[in-house]
């Protein structure tokens, strides 16, 4: 028996065979309904295949059906997490296709409240990374602050989440009277939690060996791929579109935009903990220098856009955000197409996550910060 036994060891007879596993499709409530079809040869990672489609809602067809100021009720509930910045882009397309200049005030305060909803989507993924992790307690850190944003917003335009605040000419209602002292309160309490996150996740040291050195993403693969946002950041990647390409007031104030060269989950996860610090002092710089003025132009009744094309891109919690609209002059657009941050990032996962453990596959996915509607739309 001993000798057959180094016999087969001999002629490498012990060995593993590769299989499939399916991690989802997910409930709803959990990331969203995504399966991922995972090529495995015991814990090792081969391959990785997305298969979207489970929640596809039709809505750029939809919107051809639809008047301008009614595609914000689309665009809001795609990256619901980044409602504010996805009717902004809408707003400015059709905007710039008029050729009209929105009143400085509300410049301001879309620049405000898409900082306050960046805010509120990293505080919402840093919460949900650490539980996909398994350290639930993260779970109620986030939420217990993301909660005070989201009473700013609901006393603001009646929504806690999809946020139809902005439309073509300004925002549908002027801030409350209290805004900016509840704003200044939200940052200055928020100022001492973060510290927190940083002592209850940052540095532990289970988590940084789950994700220090895990799953390299260059800065040439990131571009080849069509990765933005933070995620592209992480890996060297400048395309921080409110440094860039400015819009909103955001020629107005001095932020840093989050770069690292080492392009690895830990940093991924690095760059957005660093961004929230960002949308503080953006914020800070703002609040209390918001023009008088009105806080909406005056509008026709039905909308039209001249003939032709026309673009325009927003900096999302995920990254680029663009609207493309083709337009025959009528109340409708002829054509809509919405170029989504989530759809390039996720295309990227199966490039630097093979060779890794399935283990690590869960950390890749929550730092590249998904939300699924934005991908199947």
């Amino acid at each position: 028996m001993d000798e057959l036994k180094e016999v087969m060891i001999a002629n490498d007879e012990i060995r593993t065979d590769e299989y499939l596993i399916n991690m989802g499709p997910q409930h709803p409530s959990t990331h969203g309904v995504l399966r991922l079809l995972v090529q495995l040869e015991g814990e090792i990672v081969h391959n990785v295949q997305p298969h979207i489609g489970y929640i596809h809602s039709g809505i750029e067809k939809m919107a051809e059906s639809l008047s301008y100021p009614q595609l914000g009720h689309l665009t809001d509930r795609m990256d619901y997490l980044s409602a504010i910045q996805n009717t902004e882009a809408v707003a400015l397309c059709v905007e710039n296709a008029l050729q009209v200049e929105v009143p400085e005030r509300v410049k301001y305060i879309r620049t405000i409240m898409a900082e306050l909803s960046r805010l509120a989507s990293h505080q919402l993924w840093w919460c949900v990374m650490g539980m996909d992790m398994g350290a639930l307690t993260t779970f109620f850190y986030g939420l217990r602050d993301r909660e005070d944003i989201l009473d700013i917003f609901e006393e603001t335009c009646g929504a806690r989440l999809t946020l139809n605040y902005n439309i073509p000419g300004g925002v549908m209602f002027d801030i409350y009277p209290n805004f900016q002292r509840d704003v200044k309160a939200f940052i200055k309490k928020f100022k001492t939690k973060l510290p927190e996150y940083e002592r209850l996740l940052s540095g532990n040291v289970i988590f940084t060996e789950r994700t220090k050195g895990v799953a390299y993403l260059s800065k040439e693969d990131a571009i080849a791929w069509g990765v933005t946002g933070p995620t592209a950041r992480a890996s060297g990647f400048e395309c921080d579109l409110r440094k860039h390409r400015p819009y909103s007031a955001y020629d107005k104030v001095q932020f840093k935009e989050i770069l690292s060269d080492v392009g690895d989950t830990y940093t991924r996860y690095q760059v957005r903990m660093a961004e929230m610090w960002e949308s503080i002092s953006i914020i800070e710089q703002l609040i209390d220098n918001i023009p008088e003025g009105d806080f909406a132009l005056k509008m026709k009744g039905v909308v039209k856009l001249p003939e032709g094309e026309f673009y325009q891109r927003v900096e999302t919690a995920r990254g680029e955000f663009g609207v493309f609209i083709v337009s025959d002059g009528k109340k409708n657009p002829y054509r809509v197409k919405f170029r989504s941050p989530g759809f390039s990032n996720l295309f990227a996962i199966n490039h630097i996550a093979k060779g890794w453990k399935i283990a690590d596959l869960v950390a890749i996915m929550s730092t590249f910060d998904l939300v699924i509607p934005d991908i199947d739309r």
